[in-house]
């Protein structure tokens, strides 16, 4: 029996939820299921992963195979990476301190990247939000002053102009 790590989908119409399922690979997408691994959500920016480490490595482990997008999900959340540094230990390349200060330097790296990520993702929109607002406060201003102009008296604006005029003769 093959078994595979996979996406099920479930959630409304445009709006998709994913399960990360460990399910036969002759189940349908949405049908029987081994065991539920985690939760993908690809509606938010950046996507938003709630994955049980341990347990898909010990399925990885025990020959599963992951389709691609749950390989790139794995690869992202370190554990493809702890696996192969895993390969390297039992092949005695490695001990298993260096392997774990390895996959630390390399979790603590990818958290850095993600959080600057995400950093830059609400600069950006802290940014737009105030271009927004200068441009509708310039445009208010040029209404207000539309409206000031308007509602000028015309003999207000016509008397400096007879005034000028009769100095000048």
């Amino acid at each position: 029996m093959s078994v595979k790590i996979r996406l099920a989908r479930r959630g409304r119409k445009k709006l998709a939820l994913y399960d990360v399922v460990v399910a036969d690979a002759r189940s349908p997408r949405d049908g029987r299921f081994i065991e539920k691994l985690g939760t993908y959500n690809p509606n938010t920016n950046p996507a938003t992963i709630a994955l049980d480490d341990e347990k898909a490595f010990k399925w990885l482990l025990n020959g599963a195979q992951p389709t691609d997008t749950v390989r790139a999900m794995l690869s992202y959340r370190g554990v493809l990476m702890r696996k192969h540094l895993h390969g390297g230990v039992v092949k005695g390349a490695l001990t298993q301190e260096q392997a774990d200060a390895k996959f630390e330097e390399w979790k603590n790296q990818k958290t850095a990247q993600i959080t600057g990520k995400v950093d830059q993702l609400t600069k950006q929109k802290a940014d737009a939000a105030k271009a927004r607002f200068d441009a509708e406060s310039k445009k208010r201003e040029a209404r207000a002053e539309a409206i000031r102009v308007k509602n000028t008296p015309p003999a207000a604006a016509e008397a400096p102009a007879t005034e000028g005029a009769g100095t000048e003769a």
